[in-house]
């Protein structure tokens, strides 16, 4: 696959028409980073938007204590540091390679020239902006709204439509979602038991998948 081609499966670009991905594609930079590499530090200078083309991420928040907080989970086709295309300030989290990952990266003053020669980029990031920002909007709700429970149906159900609705392909240990949804890690394998014992899930080999997804959905709705 080209990256103008795979560029057309990232959300800020798919609505670009072929010439404009190209154009991306010649200005973009690939970087590879092994497993447990950190990729960004909070803090660092904001100056470059980075695309997800191979491999996984986590972006999150350390406390002085070490405790960490994941703010999000990111795979092929998702992005990080799209507001340093505009705002110009320092990252707001680290960000660290779950697996070895290839990166694409774009720098603000390449991005600023797109912009400045197709007023058509600019809308694009500000829809993926404001898709961001609903999606964000609907986790603080969770969290502040739901027990632990209710948040791990909720983040079951968000992480398996992010693929077919069904499978959770991809490995997540119970240490990372308790780190997800600011929760203990027994609490979280308590519920997990519990969602296998009412036949809502079924764990193989680290694979989850969603068999009950009505009963699912209806716990993710229980507010406290």
């Amino acid at each position: 696959m080209t990256t103008a081609d795979f560029l057309v499966s990232v959300p800020l670009f798919k609505s670009l028409d072929a010439a404009e991905l190209v154009r991306f594609a010649e200005m973009v930079r690939e970087k590879d980073y092994p497993k447990g590499s950190v990729i960004l530090f909070e803090d660092d200078p904001g100056d470059s938007l980075f695309i997800v083309r191979s491999g996984r991420v986590k972006v999150v928040l350390v406390a002085e204590d070490g405790r960490e907080v994941i703010l999000g989970i990111l795979g092929p086709g998702e992005h990080f540091g799209e507001l340093s295309l505009i705002d110009e300030q320092p990252r707001s989290a680290h960000v660290i390679a779950m697996e070895d990952a290839s990166l694409l990266v774009l720098r603000r003053e390449d991005f600023r020239k797109r912009v400045e020669a197709n007023p058509s980029v600019a809308w694009s990031l500000l829809a993926e902006l404001s898709r961001r920002l609903r999606r964000a909007d609907g986790q603080i709700g969770s969290l502040v709204l739901l027990d632990v429970a209710g948040r791990i149906a909720r983040m079951l159900l968000d992480t398996a439509d992010a693929g077919d609705g069904v499978l959770i392909d991809k490995p997540v240990t119970h240490q990372t979602i308790a780190h997800l949804i600011g929760a203990s890690r027994e609490t979280v394998s308590r519920a997990m038991r519990e969602f296998q014992d009412a036949g809502w899930i079924d764990i193989a080999r680290r694979r989850i998948r969603i068999v009950d997804r009505a009963s699912l959905l209806k716990r993710s709705q229980q507010r406290l």
